[in-house]
């Protein structure tokens, strides 16, 4: 009876199981790394190397975490990772935005529910609850946070409500006090009568909304010489979305270069509110559309001119006689267009953007007409204390009440329903007001402010490279910064202001007294202490007027980058990256910008980096009602915290990122091939030792070939790094390990891995490379699969105690042989027709496997053949035997004509016909050869395995 040779093959052992069970695994990694002090010996170690600071654009500190936080935290941790194995110090400071309208909406719902208003709360026990709300969120986003892998210092994070913040908050709004770039002025901002505050451009959203929409007359009633006998009883006719604004009407614009025309009326429909004989100025473009909307179905051209032949000329308000007795010029604006209304538009300073700024230019006056609850102020004529939006979003009756009073006067031409876009706010999901109101603005011409920041976006590096010009054209068109807001969860707006003169106090003093006591009590020391105590002994406290407004939160995170980068002794200023969602451009990117150039005359970061937002798998926004939600929490807990962060880096994320079942069901396939290269590593280096190792010059072609392949990954995954191009690792490691490797190398080395005796040369150096092998992909696979990269290394039970505690390796320069990489290409395609013969004969059942083929081989090219002379093609083939010929098979022929032969039309001179081996099956290494049965010591094998069984057997004689 032969023997039993499954004992003296070389089988892969590991404890790497083949089943991840990551929800499991991952925490007793985060474990372990907390016993080890993972991320102190990283500073430890780092200390003296070049510093790389990713600043942490402030989470906000409230709910659990959501998909867009995953992607960002992963995205920022995969990069710390990776830049700290290039060998740089890459210290993390994780923080968080802790003031605010969502965590004072919150507060104020558990009062309401209890029956109280905030009014009736004390300020500071307000204060306190929301203190406490902000820390319970941020230990829970903590632990979920390092639950994703993410590693930093969480132990000393930083956050706005710190003391010590709130007081460098106040320093730096000081600064810009001190050098006149802060002032009180009165503008129409964003303005929720919701939540009572304004809103800054980063917390508005766009929905569609319903809106009134009319048509109003404003009659002439000067006009320059030329045109007064053609114009004589004209009205100029506007277009609105938005009645209630017209009682804060104070002009009318005009396109300068348009063509425009006076219609005089001849006939109307019964409906209309025109009458024949009455002449209506409008855009040419547009006077059709106005004809059908105010029911005028014949009229004659008075006149034709362009905008410019308007300058000088005056209207009335269409309530003139109903206490509106003012002006209304005709001025020339450059926003002006004709793809809706009548080409001219009703100007309102108070209530719009381009109205307020063309109203400054030409000395307008801007009113103070709708108050905060969004009544409108007992002043206003015929409409004081009717109501544009109620405190619950509704809509009041304002707009009823003026379409009524334009349509008494004879003013109203037309009426309809618009559904349009319209800004929300991001809180409450109500509509929003621009409103005249007084807030504190820092001014973007004082002390060269916006041309510094336009400067410092040209000097910073930005990925992806568009991202520079959206922000250049942001700034660029900005009006001044409002940073007040009229809440009470923030950082106070510690300003004085004199009673009598309206100046605010600028005094350096009094600044470093308020932020001293800031530093001692935070924020609270501004409602709790006397006033005097902060103004000392120069200024009376009966003199002044105390701002009760805070700072708004995006000047809070703005200055993170002066209590973090410049604070902490062991971070720096500016900063290597901000990171952050494309939504930033408007946010915090634009913030931190603008503070850091007014007070220090340059950005905070020396590159941007922005990323898309998160979608289903459909390509659709994540919502509750469309029960497309997926949760960062659901995938650690079914899939692991790895699948994620697989996820993140297989994404583009320079586009939006989708997400959804079958994308994760993707991510663990790709996953598991990757582990299953680390496990056949871990497997087939068992019992490895350094003495085992082989010099490369000693080494066969294919396996100096992948110390190759090592050496231009690692030059291009370093580029990659530095580029955070990690979309371009994933797919190069990715492929690497599927196609160079388990498709190739592997394959053809399992023989010689599984059957070699254990000093034979081959598999000596096969072995020294899974060595390298397994090095190099643990390490560049860390940043991403952090936890599966770890639990590698610690089952082979070799090295550093943990990856992240090591860099990079350094691939010698001497691997680099591209000579050779060029050959191994041309096998490789020889390989794949004779791979595709192999195929086609065991699905014609001519062999079973491809041991039992003797393949014969035919090559047209004299050189390729020369070159094959000196491989091992049998070996290649995985097949018992070769045949190689010089030129055409006989008969040789396409498959698709049914010939013998094989060939792909992309490998053109190669053809191969599959034949059966001579000879016995080795009962070891399951090749069939003529020489099995020769060795009597070692019944039916061959040569080569009866040598190997041998060595083995006096290995185990020695050794007992």
């Amino acid at each position: 009876m032969s023997r039993d040779y499954k004992s003296t093959i070389f089988l892969p052992k590991t404890d790497f199981p083949m089943r991840a069970g990551l929800p499991a695994r991952e925490p007793e990694i985060l474990a372990r790394w907390g016993e080890l002090g993972l991320f102190e010996r990283q500073r430890a170690e780092s200390r003296g190397r070049e510093p790389f600071i990713l600043h942490d654009g402030p989470p906000y500190a409230n709910g659990h975490l959501h998909m867009g936080h995953a992607l960002n935290k992963v995205l920022k941790d995969v990069i710390n990772r990776s830049q700290q194995m290039l060998g740089k110090d890459a210290n993390y400071v994780p923080g968080w935005d802790c003031h605010g309208l969502p965590i004072e909406w919150k507060i104020e719902e558990s009062f309401r529910e209890r029956g109280q208003t905030k009014e009736s709360v004390p300020i500071l026990e307000f204060r306190r609850q929301c203190r406490e709300f902000a820390s319970h969120w941020i230990e829970v986003q903590t632990e979920e946070f390092e639950r994703l892998g993410v590693i930093g210092n969480f132990d000393d994070p930083y956050t706005t409500m710190k003391f010590s913040a709130e007081a460098q908050i106040l320093r730096e709004i000081g600064k810009f006090l001190m050098t006149g770039g802060l002032y009180r002025g009165s503008k129409p901002v964003l303005w929720s009568v919701v939540e009572q505050t304004a809103l800054a451009d980063a917390e508005v959203e766009y929905h569609d909304h319903h809106s009134a929409t009319i048509w109003v007359a404003f009659p002439l009633a000067k006009l320059p010489a030329p045109l007064q006998e053609e114009l004589a009883g004209a009205r100029v006719v506007i277009w609105t979305t938005t009645p209630w604004t017209i009682p804060g009407n104070r002009a009318v614009a005009y396109g300068a270069d348009m063509d425009y025309l006076c219609l005089e009326v001849e006939a109307c429909d019964e409906k209309s509110r025109c009458a024949a004989g009455q002449r209506y100025l409008v855009a040419e473009a547009l006077s059709e559309d106005f004809k059908a909307r105010a029911g005028i179905q014949s009229a004659k051209v008075a006149w034709r001119g362009k905008g410019g032949d308007l300058a000088g000329a005056i209207a009335r308000h269409p309530l003139h006689e109903e206490g509106y007795d003012f002006d209304v010029p005709l001025l020339e604006a450059d926003f002006v267009t004709l793809e809706q209304g009548t080409g001219f538009v009703h100007i309102a300073p108070g209530h719009g953007a381009d109205d307020y700024d063309l109203g400054m230019r030409t000395g307008l006056e801007v009113p103070l007409t709708v108050d905060g609850d969004g009544s409108f102020m007992d002043h206003v004529p015929l409409f004081a204390g009717k109501v544009v939006y109620d405190q619950n979003g509704k809509e009041g009756d304002a707009n009823d009440a003026v379409m009524a009073a334009l349509n008494a006067a004879g003013r109203l031409l037309g009426r309809r329903k618009l559904v349009h876009s319209y800004p929300h706010s991001w809180r409450s999901k109500k509509p929003l007001i621009f409103r005249n109101t007084p807030q504190w603005f820092i001014s973007m011409s004082s002390n060269g402010l916006r041309d510094k920041a336009l400067a410092g976006i040209r000097s910073t590096r930005f990925v992806p490279p568009a991202g520079q010009a959206r922000l250049y054209d942001m700034v660029a068109s900005r009006p001044d910064w409002c940073v007040s807001r009229q809440r009470l969860w923030g950082v106070p707006l510690a300003l004085f202001v004199h009673k009598k003169s309206g100046e605010v106090l600028r005094d350096q003093a009094v600044i470093d007294r308020i932020a001293a006591a800031f530093e001692e009590e935070g924020g609270d020391a501004w409602y709790s202490r006397d006033p005097q105590d902060f103004l000392g002994n120069d200024y009376a406290a009966e003199d002044y007027e105390q701002v009760m407004d805070v700072v708004e939160v995006w000047f809070d995170s703005g200055s993170t980058h002066s209590f973090v980068l410049e604070a902490r002794e062991d971070l720096r200023w500016p900063a290597s990256l901000y990171l952050e969602g494309s939504d930033q451009h408007r946010g915090w990117f634009h913030t931190s910008l603008l503070e850091s150039c007014g007070t220090r005359g340059r950005p905070p970061f020396d590159a941007v980096l922005t990323h898309g937002f998160v979608l289903d798998e459909k390509g659709r926004k994540m919502s509750k009602s469309l029960g497309n939600v997926v949760s960062p929490q659901d995938i650690l807990s079914k899939q692991g915290a790895d699948i994620l962060r697989l996820w993140v880096v297989a994404s583009n994320y320079e586009e939006d990122l989708r997400i959804g079942p079958e994308i994760l069901r993707y991510q663990v396939d790709a996953y598991r091939r990757l582990r299953n290269t680390l496990r056949y590593l871990l497997g087939n280096l068992d019992g490895y030792s350094e003495a085992e190792a082989l010099p490369p010059g000693d080494m066969p072609d294919l396996d100096r070939w992948v110390l190759h392949r090592l050496f231009e990954i690692d030059r291009r995954l370093r580029r990659c790094c530095e580029e955070f191009d990690f979309h371009a690792i994933y797919q190069m490691l990715h492929n690497f390990c599927a196609v160079d490797l388990s498709a190739f190398y592997f394959d053809v080395r399992k023989d010689v891995l599984y059957c070699d005796s254990a000093d034979s040369t081959a598999r000596r150096a096969c072995r020294s490379v899974l060595e390298q092998l397994f090095s190099c992909l643990t390490a560049w696979l860390a940043p991403i699969l952090c936890f599966t990269a770890e639990e590698a290394w610690w089952s082979h039970g070799k090295g550093a105690d943990s990856v992240p505690l090591r860099l990079f390796p350094e691939i010698p320069a001497d691997w680099e042989a591209p000579e050779l990489a060029a050959k191994i290409a041309r096998l490789r395609e020889v390989r794949r027709v004779a791979t595709g013969a192999l195929e086609t004969a065991r699905a014609q059942k001519v062999i079973g496997s491809s041991l039992q083929a003797c393949p014969r081989l035919g090559v047209a090219d004299w050189a390729l053949y020369e070159e094959l002379q000196g491989v091992d093609l049998a070996e290649l083939f995985i097949t018992s035997d070769v045949v190689p010929e010089h030129g055409e098979l006989d008969g040789g022929r396409n498959r698709e004509s049914g010939g013998e032969a094989f060939r792909l039309a992309e490998v053109p001179g190669v053809a191969v016909e599959v034949g059966l081996a001579a000879g016995e099956k080795c009962q070891r290494c399951w090749k069939v050869l003529p020489e099995v049965g020769e060795d009597p010591e070692a019944e039916g094998t061959c040569r080569r395995c009866a040598e190997a069984v041998r060595s083995r057997d006096e290995a185990a004689a020695g050794a007992a």
